[in-house]
């Protein structure tokens, strides 16, 4: 198997709404995004699936060292030989990767966040830098950079992603001994911990936590409207797959607002023929 055909397999099984998106650009552009993605699902999945904190931190540190070593012109793993001769015609430096490890390996460390400001540190590094490389890759020609407007709208659209998937995955992320509801709004809303946990029905549901859930929807709802309000209008046609992930995420947000925040028991999600509409919706307007 080829690198180029790992990474293409690695991103199309994640089933991410991301995916859709990455169907519509050029070709070289296409690969840069699909490797780099497949990177982002490889050291999250560590994460996820690795059990031994200790195991996963180890496997966390070999990937720091992968990528030092790609950059020295050595890469070993597939998704960095996919992606190192794409690097820098697309701005991707090995300090973006490194940050995505960082917001991985505080996964192995916290699992609770004290406030909003401690959670959005979180999203800038799993969320927020991963956007301004996408962006870097969907409309900037090599060797420029893009405008502070854009990379605003960039890493804005990144943080409004990771608090839909939060919202998306309370119950998930709680069954792993992971809560990112911070605790102030939490106690805010009178919500206990416990609550989340709960395996069996009615599970936590009550008004306190639609109403603590409400709170978490509007915030991102603001981030994206922050978002698309920074973008530039002659950016738009560039950056037309991230504004494809913008459709597909809040759509999904407003489906679960429609649900009632069913989440603790069920992961809520699109069909696959669904992301694509809504992405082939969005590519068709900003033509």
């Amino acid at each position: 198997m080829t690198p180029q055909q790992y990474v293409q397999d690695k991103a199309a099984a994640s089933g991410s709404s991301f995916y859709y998106a990455f169907l519509f650009l050029p070709p070289t552009r296409r690969a840069a995004i699909t490797a780099f993605y497949a990177f982002c699902r490889e050291v999250d999945d560590v994460v996820d699936e690795v059990s031994d904190p200790g195991v996963a931190a180890t496997k966390l540190a070999w990937w720091r060292k992968a990528v030092a070593e790609a950059w020295d012109g050595r890469p070993h793993h597939p998704v960095l030989q996919a992606l190192m001769p794409l690097a820098a015609d697309h701005g991707i430096r090995a300090e973006h990767l490194s940050q995505v490890i960082d917001g991985c390996e505080m996964d192995l460390t916290q699992t609770r966040y004290l406030d909003e400001t401690a959670l959005l540190r979180y999203c800038h590094l799993v969320a927020g830098v991963v956007g301004e490389v996408a962006a870097g890759i969907f409309g900037n020609a090599p060797g420029t950079t893009l405008s502070p407007a854009t990379l605003r709208y960039a890493h804005t659209l990144g943080r409004a992603f990771q608090l839909t998937n939060i919202i998306r995955d309370v119950g998930d992320d709680a069954r792993r001994g992971r809560i990112y509801l911070p605790v102030a709004e939490l106690q805010r809303f009178e919500v206990k911990a416990s609550e989340l946990l709960q395996r069996e029905a009615p599970w936590g549901y009550s008004e306190r936590f639609t109403a603590l859930m409400k709170f978490q929807a509007a915030r991102a709802h603001r981030y994206y409207d922050e978002a698309l309000a920074a973008l530039p209008a002659e950016e738009r046609r560039a950056q037309r797959p991230g504004l494809m992930m913008a459709e597909i995420y809040r759509t999904l947000l407003r489906e679960i607002e429609a649900g009632g925040f069913q989440v603790l028991h069920q992961r809520v999600s699109l069909t696959p023929l669904r992301k694509l509409w809504l992405a082939w919706q969005t590519n068709w307007r900003e033509r």
